[in-house]
Formats: structure tokens, C-alpha cells, sequence
């Protein structure tokens, strides 16, 4: 079984990813912030990061360079409500698989992860 690690400072886009993965045989672990979320990594170990870049105390890309830094090359699906900014730029160069702009349709976001992670529906 998969283990994902959402780490979004929105509770709401939290609950959001818990529906979207439930009927699949995967695990998420939440974060709420960059901090959180670089304990929960090292704890957790996850298969999978769905990492949101704007967030208060440390962003995403901030989150993203320390956990690259550690030596963690834990593939990882940003969540962005900025498009075609800077910040998309510079995840991209920190090995970021692939992106997804809020407001976020689940089935796009399942089929963004199913590339990268293959997912087994619950029996």
C-alpha cells in the first residue's frame, strides 16, 4: 500500500485529497505546513508528496530545496493557484514531476499521481 503525504496549510484542500485517494489502497499522511511536512517525510517515508507552494511560515519551494538538500528524491506533485510563476519555474528545477493549478478536478490529479505511482483501487 502507497503512502502519500499532502502537506497544504488549507484543511479544506486536506479533506479535498482525503476523498479524492479513498477508494484507493494508499495511505495519506497530512501536513499543514513546510515544517510539518519535513517531519512527516522523514517519518513517514512516503511514496508520493502532493506539496502545495504557497503556504505561511515556509512555502513549498522552501520545503522542497531543504528536502532535496537532505538527499530525499521522493517524487512530488505540486499544487499551485499561480500557473506559469517563478515558483513553478524553480520546482521545476528541483526535480517536481508534475503540477496541478487550484481549483483542481480529482480525476486530474488521480491521473497526474497514476503516472508517476500506479494505484490499485480498494477491493
Amino acid at each position: 500500500m502507497h503512502k502519500l503525504l499532502t502537506i497544504d496549510d488549507s484543511k479544506t484542500i486536506r479533506m479535498i485529497l482525503q476523498r479524492a485517494f479513498k477508494e484507493y489502497a494508499c495511505t495519506l499522511i497530512e501536513a499543514s505546513n513546510g515544517e510539518e511536512g519535513l517531519k512527516a517525510a522523514a517519518e513517514h517515508k512516503p511514496d508520493l508528496i502532493i506539496l502545495d507552494i504557497t503556504m505561511p511560515q515556509m512555502d513549498g519551494i522552501q520545503m522542497l530545496t531543504l528536502l532535496r538538500e537532505k538527499g530525499d528524491n521522493t517524487p512530488v506533485v505540486m499544487l499551485t493557484a499561480e500557473g506559469g510563476s517563478t515558483s513553478v519555474q524553480r520546482a521545476g528545477h528541483l526535480g517536481v514531476r508534475d503540477y496541478i493549478a487550484k481549483p483542481f478536478q480529482n480525476e486530474a490529479l488521480i491521473a497526474k499521481v497514476e503516472k508517476i505511482l500506479p494505484l490499485a483501487k480498494k477491493a
